[in-house]
């Protein structure tokens, strides 16, 4: 008794050799077709009809040959398995040239205010058919979103010290740093950078109660503890606040196009090293796919191209 195979054991090219065969009637036909000789397709046959224990798939007639009732039933089936990898191959070939499959991308609330939208818009013009999906949020939660297998990589910054040590990290740029005072402020006018220490006695807008982990660490790397006198979220919120006279606040490069034009933007003196550095950052170790790629090269390009200077 024929034991059946395991559909592993079947070769996808005798399914492919069959339905030529079943199509035109004809192993010198299907030859034709093939670019191989008779013997060959016979042979291809023949060891299909191995595989499947040992039932003809095709009377052999005088003239030609016609499918067995075992033949009939292989049809929609081989059909089905010969389609699947044809779609598969088309898929795989959208994939490398990157003309389809999915994205998904994270980025922090001032990487959208000018980085991202700049790197998006290049990307779909060049590559319509990939379905991209963004969020937002702090770099740890994206970094575990990322690590979970959530995302395919993130936009983050060094802001508040988080650890990107197990990252494979693509680099884009080094951001400094504005001070955001009202237009009325003595110091509005300034001529080049000053030092935050000049606005040690200022209230301040920070997004945290503590100065520590955010951008107010270049006031601590300045000798003085500023006073958070409002904790506001949103970069137009605290520009608000600021507007108003309320106060002033530190505003990263990425998010110096948007500022209003009742606010001065003065450029940081910080003779330490840059406020942050952005990445994008992927897993270690993980292959990326074609998309992945030509995505941090269109943000490397948009990182390159952004001119950020103060209204």
């Amino acid at each position: 008794m024929a034991v059946m195979p395991n559909s592993h054991d079947l070769s996808t090219m005798w399914l492919r050799v069959f339905l030529e065969v079943a199509r035109y009637g004809s192993f010198t036909v299907a030859a034709r077709t093939l670019g191989w000789t008779q013997s060959a397709v016979s042979r291809q046959v023949s060891s299909l009809e191995a595989a499947l224990g040992g039932a003809p798939l095709f009377d052999r007639l005088p003239r030609g040959v016609r499918l067995t009732e075992a033949g009939r039933v292989l049809v929609p089936h081989a059909e089905a398995v010969v389609a699947a990898l044809h779609g598969a191959a088309r898929e795989l070939t959208a994939l490398r040239e990157v003309a389809g499959g999915r994205l998904r991308f994270g980025a922090f609330a001032t990487a959208d205010a000018a980085l991202v939208p700049r790197a998006l818009a290049a990307f779909r013009a060049r590559h319509p058919g990939v379905l991209l999906t963004r969020e937002e949020g702090f770099t740890p939660a994206l970094l575990d979103r990322l690590t979970a297998g959530h995302l395919d990589l993130a936009v983050v910054s060094t802001t508040g010290g988080t650890p990107l040590d197990a990252y494979e990290l693509h680099h884009l740029l080094d951001e400094s740093l504005y001070v955001a005072v009202p237009a009325d402020h003595p110091l509005a006018h300034h001529p080049g950078p000053v030092r935050l220490d000049r606005l040690a006695d200022a209230d301040w807008i920070s997004g945290g109660p503590r100065p520590e982990g955010t951008l107010l660490d270049a006031a601590l790397r300045q000798g003085f503890r500023p006073r958070v006198a409002h904790v506001v979220g949103e970069w137009t919120a605290k520009l608000g606040y600021v507007a108003a006279g309320l106060g002033v606040t530190l505003v990263p490069a990425l998010a110096a196009e948007s500022v209003r034009p009742d606010v001065a933007l003065l450029p940081v003196l910080d003779e330490g090293a840059p406020a942050r550095a952005v990445y994008a950052a992927t897993v270690r170790g993980q292959t990326l796919s074609p998309a992945a790629e030509a995505f941090i090269g269109v943000l490397r390009d948009a990182a390159a191209e952004l001119a950020v200077s103060p209204r």
